[in-house]
């Protein structure tokens, strides 16, 4: 780092700071107004879920982020000064924010559809791509980095932000588990942004996962507040869009989140090929609901796909050192290999108890 680096601690533990409180604060009064306008959550088939909860933890959430995202603005330091393009990316994120929200409200009230869901999705990621927020490289093994045209770049950019925005959503089956692994993304993210001295990007992440610290007393088991969908939503496309904003960093968010997105991955391919729809959820087939059935409690389940996700956050962060381009490749087919052994040895665990 260079500059007056206790200066630059206090500003950042400031955000961070202002980020837990105003989510706490903001989330039970989420939380009260959720339980006045009924936007509560029910019990349903094959979930875990067994009392009426509020579902509107994430509008709090989400204003907790924005406030310390903007507090953030203002801090005196000459290192904190934004590039006119990381500017207009930030602009174009929390416009499609505004985009994303009321979508959330429609799926909290009426529980909208799968189509009406991805379509909503899609328009939400084309806003900030069209203020400059898509993926114009990346960098692959031995081949090093490739520049993306916009042809191509654009929509791998949609394809992105709404396979986070899903994936988060489809994780979110369990008290405490998507704000935690949030937690864990976006101070990975904070991490790797701070390794470059990007410091006006570092913060954004951070908020974020104050934030969800924030939130997480509330949520945690037995849970007497559900993000909702405003919640889930807004963390993958926060996360999804904080992975490209300041420099592409997918892959760090690839590795992090790898556990959950092949997850995600594993159930669409199980429902193909029995023929049902990809996108209908409910059925009780992700990894926490099938390790719930073999047995395990709840906090274990959370605390173990945690530690999981802190390791593979770790290994992300590591592979970023001077580490040979092979090296990097045989460490992301292992950790792939392992987690889909994983899925693969608890589905096959979970049917035979059942």
């Amino acid at each position: 780092m260079t500059g007056p680096e206790p200066l630059l601690g206090a500003a950042l533990a400031g955000v961070f700071a202002l980020a837990a409180a105003a989510g706490f604060v903001l989330t039970g009064l989420a939380g009260q107004l959720g339980c006045r306008l009924g936007l509560l959550d029910y019990p349903r088939r094959n979930e875990l879920q067994r009392d009426v909860v509020p579902r509107t933890g994430g509008y709090g959430i989400c204003a907790a982020f924005v406030l310390a995202s903007t507090a953030s603005l203002v801090l005196p330091l000459p290192e904190l000064e934004r590039s006119a393009e990381d500017a207009r990316r930030l602009v174009g994120v929390l416009l499609g924010l505004g985009l994303l929200l009321p979508l959330a409200y429609l799926d909290d009230r009426r529980r909208l559809g799968p189509l009406p869901q991805l379509a909503g999705q899609i328009a939400v990621a084309l806003v900030p791509v069209l203020f400059g927020l898509w993926i114009d490289s990346v960098a692959l093994p031995i081949v090093g980095v490739v520049e993306l045209p916009a042809w191509l770049g654009v929509p791998l950019t949609v394809l992105w932000l709404v396979g986070m925005i899903n994936t988060i959503n489809l994780l979110d089956v369990m008290d405490g588990l998507a704000g935690g692994i949030a937690v864990i993304g976006a101070t990975t993210l904070f991490l790797r942004s701070l390794w470059f001295g990007q410091y006006t990007i570092a913060v954004l992440p951070l908020a974020l996962a104050g934030a969800c610290l924030g939130f997480l007393p509330r949520n945690w088991h037995p849970s007497r507040l559900f993000m909702g969908t405003s919640g889930s939503m807004f963390l993958g496309y926060a996360l999804g869009a904080l992975a490209i904003i300041g420099g592409v960093k997918v892959g760090t968010a690839v590795i992090v989140l790898g556990l959950p997105i092949l997850d995600v991955a594993w159930v669409i391919v199980r429902r193909l090929a029995q023929g049902r729809s990809p996108l209908k959820g409910g059925d009780g087939e992700h990894l926490p609901q099938r390790l719930a059935r073999l047995g395990l409690a709840h906090p274990v389940i959370v605390l173990l796909l945690y530690a999981f996700c802190g390791l593979f956050a770790c290994i992300g962060l590591a592979l970023h050192s001077p580490v040979s381009t092979v090296a990097k490749l045989v460490v992301a087919v292992a950790m792939a290999l392992a987690v889909l052994l994983l899925l693969s040895a608890v589905t096959w665990l979970s049917r035979a108890r059942t």
